[in-house]
């Protein structure tokens, strides 16, 4: 049984929501039943005959994208702190995935965008669509992982379903700043557990050495044509300390195609 049968998308008419929508349509297709939950989260209340509006201009601009969906999609209307807000509606709706818009900032390292917080306190996957990202069916996943072995198996199950949903290829990858890292035995803990829970869609892991740990993950994207980059969070793994997520906010911030925080 398919393990993603909803997507929540936070939508606000803006240039990145609307990108982001076409992506999920597309994402979803004419064959997968899987719903669509479009969210509205408004800052102040919301008349009923605004709510209705809102409800059909959502579907006008579904229709625009020229996709029939096999599950009609829903839109909803809130009102509150933004990140909140689709959080608690995340949990009422029990949709498996948010996928969010993000402008993103590539010129800052210290932003935070709706989009950052939110794949940062999610407890949930989440995958944010940058602003003109190519609209596409993900192919080849990149799976960023540290010298930890993976503890929480069950993180990947999101991930094994997105590969399953588009026959894509996982490559495992390993950035590090120094020379500590012995990959065979990081290839050793964790190649058999990828095999096995990634099933024939694992393709390899590559190790590399890079000062800019974030520059190397961003250099094998465009060497591999990587379609979707995968976070692996590190509350995840064993032994090791909770990141603060400030790598996990910087690709959100500057990558160019969708990330897909596991959570």
């Amino acid at each position: 049984m398919s393990s993603l049968n909803k997507i929540l998308i936070p939508f606000d008419f803006s240039e990145a929501s609307v990108n982001a929508l076409e992506y999920v349509v597309n994402f979803v297709g004419t064959e997968r039943s899987i719903e669509i939950l479009g969210l509205y989260v408004g800052s102040m209340p919301i008349s009923e005959s605004d709510a209705v509006k809102l409800t059909k201009d959502f579907s006008k601009m579904l229709e625009s994208f020229d996709v029939k969906l096999k599950v009609g999609a829903k839109f909803l209307t809130d009102t509150g702190e933004v990140t909140k807000t689709i959080l608690a509606t995340q949990e009422k709706s029990n949709a498996d995935l948010i996928m969010m818009g993000t402008m993103g900032d590539k010129i800052t390292d210290e932003a935070i965008t709706n989009t950052s917080k939110l794949v940062l306190e999610a407890n949930c996957p989440v995958i944010s669509v940058p602003y003109g990202t190519a609209i596409k069916e993900p192919k080849n996943i990149a799976l960023v992982m540290g010298g930890e072995k993976i503890d929480d198996k069950e993180v990947l199950e999101m991930l094994l379903e997105v590969a399953r949903t588009f026959d894509a290829r996982v490559h495992a990858l390993t950035i590090y700043k120094d020379s500590i890292y012995d990959e065979e035995a990081i290839k050793e803990s964790n190649e058999n557990l990828l095999e096995y829970y990634l099933e024939h869609f694992y393709a390899d892991h590559s190790f590399s050495k890079n000062e800019d740990v974030e520059q190397g993950i961003l250099d094998y994207i465009n060497e591999k044509n990587i379609d979707l980059l995968t976070i692996l969070p590190r509350n995840h793994t064993e032994k090791s300390t909770p990141s603060e997520g400030r790598l996990t906010k910087l690709l959100t911030l500057h990558s160019e195609i969708p990330v897909l925080a596991l959570d």
